[in-house]
């Protein structure tokens, strides 16, 4: 659809780009190009009584009074104020416009008998939210088109200027339907989304069209596209907050406030570590085992002249491994007998009285140190005195 005006992104009344977007907040609205008054006639119905509009506050002739129509995108505030209001309403007031019922629209009778035949748009968001009721919990869910692309959804206008102000204030609301099969689970309501750029949506902002008809009210059906919906955070359910999670899944790998996410990485980063630990440890033990092998050197075996290393088979040997043959001894070994020595009278025991025992005079004093045979000239090991450790009875232990 063509566009021959917009808003500036830096107004004070520039569309709000929000991921919670709430009731009295500026958004985008795509209408024809029309006077304040909306298209066809000056005169409006305040339900069942004609108003007319005073010609002081008319805008310049629209591009639909001069034949030939024109769109724009518009910024309003989300929650319609009817042009006969005299003051400002307050917030409570406004939330019960934020929604037009389809129902509400087939007789020509009520509030919106005026906007239905004059003042039709498109409203221009990403997705909206729906909450499923779980007992007392309830459950945020994020509704979009599967495709990606904006939705249009079918919406009224009006224009209002309050007594004793000069100022004009644009609203608009949202015209919802039965949901379709896909959101019958979550809620029975849902906006009447229309195909972009098709037929029944110029046919909704034809400007030629200022009367209700069938053909209008036909056009309020529940989508039959495709939308891809998924359980959000919770966060969205607070008025003022606003994070680009709020849009993606809570079972989302891209969700860093779930907290499955969280432990799921800290997993990955612990097998990761402990792999690179791993391998870092095998390079480490093939780099030791090269550096052994270079530093044993290989010592070459000489062999000597006339050596004889033939090798014979011994049965019983460690795997059967051929075991060299040994020379034949020249000499055999001489067993040495026990000589008769004759018996000598036990000695007798020597009195402690003398300093010293009486040594026997040889006659020559050899140099050579004689070896005694029943001792080996170490000294024996010194008893545990009771202050070494583990040298305690375990009954004096346990006495403690």
């Amino acid at each position: 659809m063509p566009v021959y005006d917009a808003p500036a992104d830096d107004a004070d009344d520039a569309p709000r780009q929000s991921y919670n977007f709430a009731p009295g907040y500026h958004g985008l609205v795509y209408r024809a190009d029309t006077p304040d008054h909306g298209a066809g006639s000056r005169q409006h119905k305040k339900g069942e009584e004609e108003v007319t509009e005073d010609d002081a506050n008319e805008a310049p002739e629209s591009s639909a009074e001069q034949g030939e129509v024109r769109y724009k995108l518009q910024s309003m505030k989300w929650g319609l104020i009817p042009f006969w209001t005299k003051r400002n309403p307050d917030y409570g007031s406004m939330m019960k416009t934020i929604n037009c019922r389809d129902d509400s629209l087939l007789d020509n009778k009520g509030m919106w008998t005026s906007m239905k035949q004059k003042k039709r748009c498109v409203v221009v968001f990403q997705g909206f939210y729906e909450w499923l009721k779980k007992g007392k919990e309830k459950v945020p869910h994020y509704i979009k088109r599967k495709d990606g692309q904006l939705m249009c959804v079918a919406g009224l206008w009006d224009c209002v200027q309050y007594e004793g102000s000069d100022e004009k204030h644009y609203t608009y609301t949202i015209i919802t339907t039965d949901s379709n099969q896909q959101l019958k689970f979550l809620h029975d309501r849902m906006p009447v989304v229309f195909e972009n750029g098709s037929e029944e949506m110029r046919t909704w902002l034809d400007p030629g069209r200022y009367t209700w008809s069938k053909e209008l009210q036909s056009l309020l059906k529940p989508y039959d596209g495709e939308l891809e919906v998924y359980a959000v955070s919770k966060e969205v359910g607070k008025v003022g907050n606003n994070s680009p999670t709020f849009i993606i899944p809570v079972a989302s790998s891209e969700n860093k406030s779930n907290i499955a996410n969280f432990f799921a990485k800290g997993t990955a980063k612990v097998e990761s570590k402990a792999a690179k630990t791993k391998s870092e440890e095998e390079e480490t033990i093939k780099d030791e085992k090269k550096e052994v092998k270079k530093e044993v050197p290989t010592t070459p075996i000489k062999h000597e002249e006339g050596e004889v290393r033939t090798t014979v088979n011994h049965n019983g040997s460690e795997d059967n491994a051929p075991l060299p043959v040994p020379k034949e001894e020249s000499k055999q070994g001489i067993k040495r007998e026990l000589e008769d020595v004759p018996s000598e009278e036990p000695p007798k025991k020597v009195s402690r009285t003398s300093a010293s025992p009486t040594k026997a005079v040889t006659p020559t004093k050899s140099t050579r140190k004689m070896k005694s045979a029943t001792s080996n000239n170490t000294a024996s090991p010194s008893k545990a005195t009771g202050k070494d450790k583990g040298s305690q009875k375990i009954t004096s232990f346990f006495g403690k």
